[in-house]
């Protein structure tokens, strides 16, 4: 782990890492700074740290100054020797406002308060990512509900042969040959649609790998895909898909 330590009193520095290396050893102190102008320049040129120890009363001014010219996105624990600063340190990136002369007592305290929300954020992060994943996976449709004459029946994927635009309507077609017109566009459809299920063979059409028969070399290096049911024209994959449709297809 790497600390940052903004400190212009040089006892009070040396106190802090002294006591640093007894209650975190493996921690590594970056730099330390004692002066606004010093720390901005250090944020300017340097990786964020993962956590900052920072005086609010330096040299040249307020500690403060600092976060109105820096985005400082680590953890920050203060040390002062005033408490009257608490209520707005915890307005910025604080997790902790240690009182001079720093006890290791409160130091331990602190730097579990760090690891705490560390491992937490950590979570967190971990959680949206796989709810993001689970997301993904069950964002496409297995049922539609389509209107027939006077009610709505469902349809499930899986039964799509293929779908195709018919005088600017998408329509699907069934393995059962049943049809529905839809108001979706056919890119529309393929978003609602497993792509492992699914490919735009061109412009026209959208397949079900279920469908497929079997596939023709046709000229000019395309590919002609047949079906198991029938079709009102050839379903021609261009030149430049086919690797595309090999790789689907196969995978």
């Amino acid at each position: 782990m790497k600390a940052l330590i903004i400190e212009d009193e040089i006892m009070a520095a040396t106190t802090l890492r002294k006591l640093l290396g007894e209650v975190s050893p493996t921690i590594e102190i970056v730099a330390t700074l004692e002066s606004i102008e010093d720390s901005v320049a250090w944020f300017e040129e340097n990786t964020m740290p993962d956590l900052v120890f920072m005086d609010i009363h330096l040299a040249d001014g307020s500690s403060f100054a600092i976060f109105e010219r820096v985005d400082i996105t680590c953890p920050v624990i203060f040390t002062t020797a005033y408490d009257e600063y608490a209520l707005k340190a915890f307005e910025v990136n604080s997790i902790d406002y240690l009182l001079k002369p720093i006890s290791k007592e409160a130091l331990e305290r602190a730097m579990n308060k760090y690891h705490t929300l560390s491992e937490t954020h950590i979570n967190s992060e971990q959680i949206e990512r796989l709810l993001s994943q689970l997301a993904g996976k069950n964002k496409h449709k297995n049922y539609f509900l389509l209107p027939e004459r006077d009610k709505l029946v469902p349809l499930a994927a899986k039964d799509i042969a293929y779908a195709y635009i018919d005088a600017k309507a998408v329509k699907l077609v069934t393995f059962e040959h049943k049809n529905y017109y839809l108001t979706h566009t056919l890119d529309d459809l393929l978003a609602k649609l497993d792509p492992q299920l699914f490919f735009r063979a061109n412009r026209q059409f959208v397949v079900s790998r279920m469908a497929i028969k079997d596939v023709s070399i046709w000229f000019g290096n395309k590919l002609s895909i047949n079906l198991n049911v029938e079709v009102p024209e050839k379903i021609i994959v261009s030149k430049a898909r086919v690797a595309e449709f090999k790789h689907w297809f196969s995978s």
